[in-house]
C-alpha cells in the first residue's frame, strides 16, 4: 500500500517545475516582467477528475475565500487530524492515497484545494502569506484535537509557516520543501537573467497579490516551530535542492529531523523507507 500511496502523492510535485519553468523563460526570453508575475501568482488550474473510492465527505471552508475540500473519516478510535497540502499546480485529488494510509492509522484526514487552485476561491498563489492563514481558519471548522500538517513542495512550505503561528498543529511532515520564496525563484533563472528583471517580476506580484514575498520564508518560520517536524528531501533533487531543506532544518526550535533520500529526486521523495520514516516520527512524537 505505500508504493500506491507514493505514486499518487507524486503527481503534483512536477506541476511546480512547469510554473517556474514558465517564470524563467519568460525572463530569459526578455518578456516584460509582468508575464513573469503573472506565472508566478496564477500556476494553472488542475480540474479535480479523480472521484476517492473510500468514502468521504465533500467540506466547504469559508475561510474569506472558498475553498473546496475532502474529509475522511477514520473507523478506528480517532487520534487526531492530518491536513495533506497539495503542491503548485495540483489539487485535493493527489492525497487520496495519503488519506488512505493515514485513516488506517486512527486519523481523520481534510484535503482541501488551496487558494487559487483546483475548485478554489482565490485569485493568486501567494506561497503561504496568506495560504498559513487559510489553513488556521480552515482548523476552526473542524472537530478539536491535535493537528498532523502533512505538506509536500508549496504545501510543505505552507506547513511549516503555519505551525510556527497556530499551537494546534503538533507534528509537521515537510515532504520537498523551499526554504524561501526569492531563494527558489532565483536559482530557477538561468544565468542570463538578470537581478533587475526578476526583482521587478517580484516588485509587480507583490502590487498585484498585495503580499511581501520577504516574509515567504519556510526557514525563518522554523525558528518559532516547537512542535516536532519531520523534514523529507530527494538527495538528487535539482529542482528545488536539499539545501533548501538543510536550512530549514538547522532553523527549527523544536524536536526535528532530516531525512536525505538516496538517489529520489523532487517527485520521487516518498519512498517506502520515508513512509517508515513518518510513521516512526509519528509514533514517537504523536500526543497521547
Amino acid at each position: 500500500m505505500l508504493g500506491s500511496v507514493n505514486r499518487r502523492a507524486e503527481g503534483h510535485l512536477s506541476r511546480r517545475l512547469a510554473v517556474w519553468a514558465g517564470v524563467v523563460t519568460l525572463l530569459s526570453s526578455c518578456m516584460p516582467p509582468s508575464w513573469a508575475a503573472n506565472a508566478l501568482l496564477h500556476p494553472p488550474r488542475r480540474p479535480v477528475t479523480q472521484v476517492p473510492a473510500a468514502k468521504f465527505e465533500k467540506v466547504d471552508l469559508d475561510v474569506g475565500i472558498h475553498l473546496a475540500g475532502w474529509l475522511f473519516r477514520t473507523e478506528r478510535p480517532r487520534r487526531g487530524l492530518v491536513v495533506y497540502l497539495h503542491g503548485v499546480g495540483d489539487n485535493r485529488a493527489s492525497g487520496i492515497g495519503i488519506a488512505a494510509h493515514f485513516t488506517a492509522l486512527g486519523f481523520d484526514v481534510l484535503a482541501y484545494d488551496s487558494r487559487a487552485h483546483g475548485e478554489s476561491g482565490g485569485d493568486a498563489c501567494t506561497y503561504g502569506f496568506y495560504e498559513k492563514r487559510d489553513l488556521s481558519r480552515a482548523l476552526d471548522q473542524m472537530a478539536p484535537g491535535p493537528v498532523l500538517a502533512f505538506g509536500i513542495s508549496l504545501g510543505a512550505g505552507v506547513a511549516l509557516q503555519a505551525a510556527a503561528e497556530d499551537p494546534r498543529i503538533a507534528l509537521v511532515v515537510a515532504v520537498s520543501t523551499y526554504s524561501d520564496l526569492r531563494t527558489v525563484a532565483s536559482e530557477r533563472a538561468p544565468f542570463f537573467a538578470s537581478r533587475g528583471n526578476i526583482a521587478e517580476a517580484f516588485r509587480i506580484a507583490e502590487a498585484e497579490a498585495a503580499f511581501r514575498a520577504d516574509e515567504v520564508s519556510p526557514a525563518a518560520a522554523a525558528a518559532k516551530i516547537h512542535a516536532p517536524v519531520l523534514v523529507i528531501h530527494g538527495a538528487d533533487d535539482h529542482e528545488t535542492p536539499p539545501a533548501h531543506s538543510e536550512r530549514v532544518y538547522r532553523a527549527l526550535a523544536g524536536p526535528k529531523k532530516l531525512v536525505l533520500v538516496p538517489g529520489a529526486h523532487h517527485n520521487d521523495a516518498l519512498t517506502a523507507d520515508a513512509w517508515k520514516q513518518i510513521d516512526g516520527w509519528i509514533a514517537s512524537n504523536w500526543p497521547g
